[in-house]
């Protein structure tokens, strides 16, 4: 093999010395062929080099203007045999030899790095291999071209920048619309809550009126058989009216019917209250045309909220209720009220059979001497692996199936409860349950 490369060397100059001895011709202003080549590969933007097809691919030969794009001298980059290798970044190392075989196979391989300069600044470079071969085929050496692109990439990064704060912008677009969709639609519940409250409000009143009297006279109506037969036993009647008298009493189950009926009328009373609850549980929940700051009652939200989502979670979990001393919070209820909703949803979802949701509340102080109130709901249901609790407020990322949810839930509650200038933490354990603590400050303070 070695004889071959001396016999092609002795009859065709290298690429290497052709470029040597253009390089070893008098800079002088004669126009002869070889100035000119000399000039045009002096003056590229493109460092010109060849390297050997072995090793660490030494370079055997580097243009001059190397010098004024990298800052080192051709000759020094020449005589350090490892100088390619040595300056390219670390990280950009691994991907060029994973694949710098294959230029045997493809004869070329181009390649995008960081390359230190003499200043000690990283340069982004363009690099174009060409792989020579001899009229054997076998490999002589590599030829290759570097061109400073770190302008480009810098442009690249700007708009890849810009495509982010972009993609930022597009989802709080899309957090602020679907914020503007959930608050049209509360309208929307706080509106139907009205109608229907003016609807069945005349209807219950007069029901729960005559429910009213109805126990009233069914309690004068059995004191009045009471006194009856008070009276009745004292005239001592004869034995036969007597026998009589109780074979009615028997057939009428008078003593059933006067339990059964206080405890129908009970229950009636009860059920219209329930309805009446509801009603005005809705109209608490949404607060048709409050959506101004004012002062309202954090518990009475909770309430409301509850009395709302009571039907799914009352056959899952026993509601507990530890409810602290709270004052009055400026804030825009309807919009606590909806945060409310989604984390007691959620509570009752992650509970698979039955279990228990707590609600406590409770105020502090912090080093400023400002006033905080927190609202901490925990449930013992599954619980949320740890490498997905710091995506949970993350719009659209759910870990229900498929349209089970839609991920927006704890993303709009993050929204309003920083809007109000408050956080929400969060701690959880795989198969024994979660704690949201909402931070609310007392006064806003703007």
């Amino acid at each position: 093999m070695t004889n071959q490369f001396e016999e092609f060397h002795s009859t065709y100059p290298s690429v290497t010395e052709q470029f040597a001895q253009l390089s070893a011709t008098p800079h002088a202003p004669a126009k002869t062929p070889s100035n000119r080549l000399q000039y045009l590969i002096d003056n590229t933007p493109a460092i010109i080099y060849t390297s050997v097809p072995t090793g660490d691919f030494k370079m055997t030969f580097v243009s001059s203007n190397a010098y004024k794009v990298l800052g080192y001298r051709p000759e020094d980059m020449v005589a350090d045999p490892n100088f390619w290798f040595n300056h390219i970044h670390p990280d950009d190392v691994p991907k060029i030899f994973s694949s710098l075989a294959m230029l045997f196979t493809e004869g070329e391989r181009t390649y995008e790095y960081r390359f230190l300069s003499q200043s000690g600044d990283y340069v982004w470079m363009h690099d174009m291999l060409h792989l020579i071969r001899d009229e054997q085929g076998n490999p002589l050496e590599v030829v290759g071209s570097l061109t400073d692109i770190t302008e480009r990439k810098k442009m690249e990064e700007d708009l890849h920048k810009k495509g982010e704060e972009q993609q930022l912008l597009i989802m709080k677009l899309q957090e602020a619309h679907e914020q503007l969709l959930q608050s049209e639609k509360m309208a929307s519940v706080g509106q139907l809550a009205a109608g229907i409250a003016h609807e069945i409000n005349n209807p219950v009143g007069f029901v729960n009126s005559n429910m009213g009297s109805l126990q009233t006279y069914m309690q004068t109506l059995f004191q009045l058989l009471s006194q009856y037969d008070e009276v009745f036993k004292s005239a001592s009647p004869p034995p036969e009216i007597v026998a009589k008298m109780e074979s009615i009493k028997k057939k009428a189950d008078i003593e059933f019917l006067k339990e059964d009926v206080e405890d129908l009328v009970r229950e009636s009373m009860d059920g219209l209250k329930r309805v009446k609850d509801i009603v005005q549980s809705l109209k608490d929940f949404s607060h048709v045309g409050e959506t101004d700051w004012q002062e309202a009652d954090i518990h009475q939200g909770l309430d409301s909220t509850l009395n709302i989502v009571m039907n799914e979670i009352k056959y899952k979990a026993n509601i507990v209720k530890n409810y602290g001393a709270l004052p009055a919070v400026k804030c825009i209820i309807s919009q606590l009220n909806q945060v409310f909703m989604n984390l007691l949803v959620n509570a009752s979802h992650a509970i698979k059979t039955t279990g228990t949701i707590q609600i406590s509340t409770g105020t502090n102080t912090d080093s400023n001497q400002r006033e905080w109130v927190w609202i901490k709901i925990m449930d013992t249901g599954s619980g949320i692996p740890a490498e997905n609790l710091h995506r949970i407020f993350e719009p659209f990322f759910t870990t229900k199936p498929i349209g089970s949810g839609t991920g927006l839930g704890l993303s709009l509650s993050y929204g309003i409860i920083k809007k109000h200038g408050g956080r929400i933490d969060v701690v959880s354990e795989v198969g024994r349950g979660s704690i949201f603590t909402i931070h609310l400050p007392v006064r806003q303070d703007n």
